[in-house]
């Protein structure tokens, strides 16, 4: 099996860490530059809010089945039973907002990616299709979600703190 990136992400997130930990919850601006090979399938795509962006997370480990999510530290989970970015399989789902197509470059809000992120797929994000009203959450309750919404939060305070003090 083999991919090939149709793009890379473009953000000020540049060390492992930095990110928020859910798209939704980020407020990062950034670009999905997509390289000219495939600027044809971006026809159209301007019609969109918001996107889903699948990325391949090249600095995460490959290491156990389990973890301990930031979610719930005190207990292990399996990998497919959290969004952990260490996973056998690196792939990871984004979903931002779709502010402007200029060209191969497609300005979001809502990155949660490291720059240089290699970009495997996008596609849009159609409600009727992508939401799913009465899904149940498992072992996410509303305070661990409450709290990546903080924690989000907080690290984009500190970067942008840390980026103004050079």
């Amino acid at each position: 099996m083999e991919f090939k990136p149709v793009g890379i992400a473009r953000s000020r997130l540049s060390t492992a860490g930095a990110p928020p930990f859910q798209s939704v919850f980020s407020h990062e601006v950034g670009e999905i530059e997509v390289f000219p090979a495939f600027r044809e399938g971006l026809k159209n795509i301007e019609g969109f809010s918001h996107l889903i962006i699948l990325s391949y997370f090249d600095q995460a480990e490959r290491r156990a089945l389990t973890e301990q999510p930031l979610l719930d530290a005190e207990m292990d989970h399996g990998i497919f039973a959290c969004r952990h970015f260490n996973r056998p399989n690196p792939i990871g789902i984004s979903y931002m907002t779709l502010a402007k197509v200029t060209g191969c470059r497609l300005s979001v809000r809502g990155m949660d990616l490291l720059d240089g992120t290699p970009i495997l797929d996008i596609k849009p994000y159609i409600p009727a299709f992508d939401s799913i009203p009465d899904a149940l959450s498992g072992w996410v309750s509303e305070t661990h979600i409450g709290r990546i919404r903080e924690t989000s939060l907080q690290a984009h305070q500190d970067l942008d703190k840390k980026l103004r003090q050079g």
